[in-house]
């Protein structure tokens, strides 16, 4: 199969640190690759694969200081996507809905992994305008907005088993994973801490737009002698991170569309504390990958339950759910669903062109039907 996989530009595929979708689109077009299909990766230049890399721009935008507007480059790159359509099977778009004036405009089957929350106002707006664009999503959970989108599947993220190896938790300390900003809530991280009498490790980027958030609400909590803020991490640095953390907490509060780092503490045996929000149901496993809390009580209790829980059990439970191999599955599904629902739409309309078309004479009797060719 010939699949154009279509990445945002803000990281490289993979990121260099801190990037989930850019992450898992990596990880799915090297599992395509290594499955024998032709896949063409629509990218920043700095991108490291094993596909046809169609680089946009030298290097990722957030690591371009000169770039003062990343929606050039993303147009730049939606023209060679569609210059280059009629080549590919089937185009893989995760680019949120930026393309879809241009992709509604071509025959080329085509899906949209929608990575992002979808619980904005101005959304609904263009779902409802844009009923006919293929759209997946990474939870059921995320749909809910929206339920009027062409939903062609949910497909959660997977991970190479490779990627990481299960370990015994040793450091005893507690991990957060991610980002600082109100709604990845770090400060019931540091509470959670205290409360258990636990050292505490963050690995966590801070984004300009939460500088001011981080300086004034965070950084203060961060003095605490249990609280060691160890800043952005790279790839490579989280199976130790996670691996040797007696339990990832994930205190967030706002509808997680997915939650990677969720699964990337699994796949070190590691499990995870979450409050009830978005996708968090859908990925843990109630008292074998970790536990579901709603508020700081159950999530302290769950610190003493993470010490029981057998973290081989944990590993096991992201195998059987969560590999690459998997989310490769699922997707090359879709794509095959779409190029036989694109052929069949054409067979109908070709079939209809026969019986209707008129002869050269013009007299309006239908000519002979024309079996199609697809």
């Amino acid at each position: 199969m010939r699949i154009a996989q279509i990445a945002p530009l803000y990281e490289a595929v993979p990121p260099k640190l801190y990037g989930g979708t850019e992450r898992v689109v990596s990880y799915l077009t090297e599992e395509l690759v290594r499955r024998g299909h032709e896949v063409t990766l629509f990218a920043s230049g700095d991108s490291v694969t094993g596909a046809e890399l169609v680089p946009i721009c030298p290097q990722a935008l957030r690591l371009d200081t000169a770039c003062a507007d990343p929606l050039a480059l993303h147009i730049v790159m939606l023209e060679r996507v569609f210059q280059l359509a009629q080549h590919f099977d089937v185009l893989h778009f995760h680019v949120d809905y930026l393309h879809y004036p241009l992709s509604r405009r071509q025959t080329v089957p085509h899906v949209t992994t929608l990575h992002g929350r979808l619980d904005l106002p101005e959304l609904p707006c263009v779902y409802d305008e844009f009923t006919d664009v293929s759209v997946v999503s990474i939870s059921d959970a995320q749909r809910a907005p929206l339920p009027q989108a062409n939903w062609q599947a949910t497909v959660h993220h997977g991970l190479p088993l490779n990627l990481h190896a299960a370990r015994d938790g040793e450091g005893g300390y507690l991990a957060f994973l991610g980002r600082i900003s109100p709604e990845k809530r770090v400060d019931r991280a540091v509470e959670i801490a205290r409360r258990v009498g636990l050292p505490l490790k963050v690995a966590a980027k801070v984004d300009a737009a939460d500088r001011r958030y981080y300086q004034r609400e965070i950084e203060p909590l961060f003095r605490d002698p249990l609280v060691e803020y160890i800043g952005e991490i790279g790839e490579h640095e989280k199976g130790e991170f996670l691996g040797n953390a007696l339990a990832l907490v994930f205190p967030i509060n706002w509808p997680e569309p997915f939650g990677l780092v969720m699964i990337e503490s699994m796949a070190c045996g590691t499990p995870v504390i979450a409050w009830r929000c978005g996708s968090v149901p859908e990925v843990i496993d109630e008292g074998e990958t970790g536990f579901v809390v709603d508020d700081l009580e159950g999530a302290v209790r769950a610190v003493e339950q993470a010490r029981t829980l057998d973290r081989r059990r944990c590993r096991q439970g992201f195998e059987r759910r969560f590999s690459v191999a998997r989310m490769a599955r699922d997707y090359l599904t879709v794509y095959r669903q779409l190029i036989e629902g694109s052929a069949g739409a054409r067979r109908g309309q070709t079939a209809q062109g026969a019986r209707t078309m008129p002869t050269a004479a013009g007299d309006g009797k239908p000519r002979a039907r024309v079996k199609p060719v697809v």
